[in-house]
């Protein structure tokens, strides 16, 4: 029986003890915890350009067709297929024995002509003496001087077609029409080739430098027209105004170009206008049909206010936000309206001030509406290409 009572007492003591416990356990305050650090970014302007990137294809500044302009054998090709040639370089040989032999065929009826000539011409001098005196009739020396007019003809005739020998000679050395360079050759030794078909015997493009040819909408150039006029954007500076190419597998071409013009008209079927501009390409490293992109620099966006890309997220629908410190240290959403991209930032049009902070580093920690303790952000180095808005 006293066993059974000490068991109650025990318990009973327990239970006092752990509500004697839990009592002292809530009437406690234990201290609030600090808020969290977040790296912030001051939202600053910055002066930037606009650029667009457009796709197009590199073709050469001039092509020249070799065509054949006499008629014969192929003897020779005197060049190396892919080589540069300069104009006026004999590139082909064609048989100029037939050609010789017309040559010297007009040489002769040259000749016969000349003597004619000069036999037309002494009768009218002794016909012209002896008409005074009625030695001959008038009659035969109007016919005299008759014959020595179409014997001076056939004498010009009988030149022009020495000339035209001389030439049709000299086109059986076939020579480069401009300086560029050549393409394999079309036609081999012992193939005839026609002046009267124009047989084509090589190409010869011009590389240094070359063209680059893409198109761009009319909205877009609408569009651009208008932020210039009403000073959202400013005229690019002439040190400013160049034509980057990229190159298919990304890489940046080392020469810069320059926009030459673009045309006067747009396509009604596409809505979209031609340009062109033009690089140096003394490596020929770029070739006619090559793809590539062009970026144009536009304008000039003076007071630009930019946030890095890693700070906006983006909804369902697209819409970007990013996640603000107030002036109560406070979170907030803020939704933006952006235009472009400058290399890892993003220009903001709309929901940002200058001056504001936007949290870099730390959101994970900084749900909307909590307290946060703002620290700088420290961006590491930039590797420095010059920002530019696409």
């Amino acid at each position: 029986m006293n066993s059974i009572v000490s068991k109650r007492s025990l318990c009973v003591f327990i239970l006092s003890l752990a509500a004697l416990l839990s009592a002292c356990k809530q009437g406690a305050t234990p201290p609030a915890p600090p808020p969290p650090e977040v790296s912030v970014l001051t939202v600053t302007p910055e002066r930037v350009q606009r650029t667009t990137e457009l796709p197009g294809r590199i073709n050469s500044v001039r092509d020249a067709q070799v065509r054949a302009r006499a008629t014969g054998i192929l003897l020779k090709r005197l060049f190396e297929e892919g080589s540069n040639v300069k104009e006026g370089q004999v590139l082909f040989r064609i048989d100029p024995a037939p050609l010789e032999a017309s040559l010297n065929s007009a040489k002769a009826s040259l000749a016969r002509a000349q003597a004619m000539l000069n036999e037309s011409k002494a009768n009218v001098g002794r016909y012209k003496e002896l008409v005074p005196i009625n030695a001959i009739s008038k009659q035969v020396y109007d016919q005299a001087v008759a014959t020595f007019g179409q014997n001076e003809a056939e004498v010009l005739a009988a030149k022009a077609a020495v000339q035209t020998a001389e030439l049709n000679l000299g086109y059986t050395q076939v020579t480069a029409p401009i300086s560029g360079r050549i393409g394999k050759a079309l036609v081999t030794e012992g193939a005839l080739v026609s002046a009267t078909e124009a047989t084509q015997l090589a190409v010869i493009r011009q590389l240094d430098p070359v063209y680059f040819d893409f198109t761009q909408s009319s909205t877009e150039v609408l569009r651009l027209k208008r932020a210039l006029e009403n000073g959202t954007l400013e005229s690019a500076a002439p040190g400013e105004a160049r034509v980057t190419l990229i190159l298919e597998d990304g890489t940046v071409y080392r020469h810069a170009g320059k926009l030459l013009f673009s045309d006067i008209s747009v396509d009604p079927t596409t809505g979209m206008i031609t340009l062109r501009a033009d690089f140096p390409n003394p490596e020929n490293l770029l070739m006619p049909g090559m793809f590539a992109r062009a970026q144009i620099v536009e304008g000039v966006k003076a007071n630009a206010l930019t946030v890095p890309q890693r700070t906006i997220t983006r909804g369902p629908t697209g819409a970007a936000t990013v996640l603000v410190v107030n002036v109560e240290n406070k979170v907030e959403v803020r939704t933006l309206e952006t235009d472009g991209e400058v290399g890892n930032k993003v220009v903001v049009t709309r929901g940002l001030k200058a001056g504001e902070r936007i949290v870099v580093e730390g959101s994970q920690k900084a749900p909307p509406g909590s307290l946060v303790k703002p620290v700088p952000f420290n961006p590491p180095a930039e590797t420095g290409a010059q920002q530019s808005l696409k």
